[in-house]
């Protein structure tokens, strides 16, 4: 790509973008800075101003895809209507849409070394299924670590789907079966009989850096 193409004045979000489509292109690791800058139509050291590396540059776009995602899952809950569980249903479905939908800058987001940063991202998709079940109004021995429990229902969904090791028929299935599984996580979670020693509350790099002790 010639030099010069860069006019409109946000290096930073023409870089992301450019690294946004090399990951389509090639996956979350096989491209440099310098390739990003080319498609923009700058020098790698223009790029240094924003990014100090291409780590760098990879961690702020999967920020920006974190957020995203954030959105789109809690306007899919938001526009959800029917039993009190379908907000969820909905988050579940979307989250299993997005992954296959976009399924290389799905991966970026999944691969746990891109997320570690002091940035708080908003709406976070952890936050968007806390407050939904929040909302459901789960039993108080129940609760804690809730979240945790859905996503890796959904996750591993989507995961399955992503490798091909679970083949469905089209989207309608796909959302099916994912209301399928979020329908039994909410189910077994409502009616579990609390253990005579809690469960064990897992913690993220999100969870952790939020709750200040990262």
């Amino acid at each position: 790509m010639a030099k010069g193409r860069y006019h409109h004045g946000d290096l930073r979000g023409a870089l992301l973008d450019a690294a946004e489509a090399l990951v389509r292109e090639r996956g979350a690791d096989g491209w440099s800075l310098r390739e990003a800058s080319a498609r923009v139509g700058v020098s790698p050291s223009a790029a240094y101003h924003h990014f100090a590396s291409r780590d760098a540059l990879v961690c702020a776009l999967s920020q920006r895809v974190i957020a995203r995602s954030g959105e789109l899952l809690r306007d899919a809950a938001d526009q959800a209507s029917g039993d009190p569980h379908q907000p969820l249903v909905a988050f579940g479905a979307a989250y299993v849409r997005w992954a296959l939908d976009d399924p290389a800058v799905a991966r970026l987001v999944f691969g746990a070394s891109h997320g570690s940063s002091d940035v708080v991202v908003s709406p976070h998709p952890h936050d968007v299924l806390a407050a939904e079940l929040d909302r459901l109004g789960l039993d108080a021995k129940a609760r804690p670590g809730a979240e945790f429990v859905v996503w890796a229902a959904v996750h591993g969904l989507a995961t399955l789907l992503l490798d091909g090791l679970v083949r469905l028929d089209d989207e309608h299935a796909i959302a099916r079966e994912a209301e399928r599984v979020v329908r039994a996580v909410l189910t077994g979670l409502a009616r579990e009989t609390p253990p005579d020693q809690a469960w064990p509350v897992p913690s993220s790099a999100y969870t952790v850096r939020i709750s200040g002790q990262g």
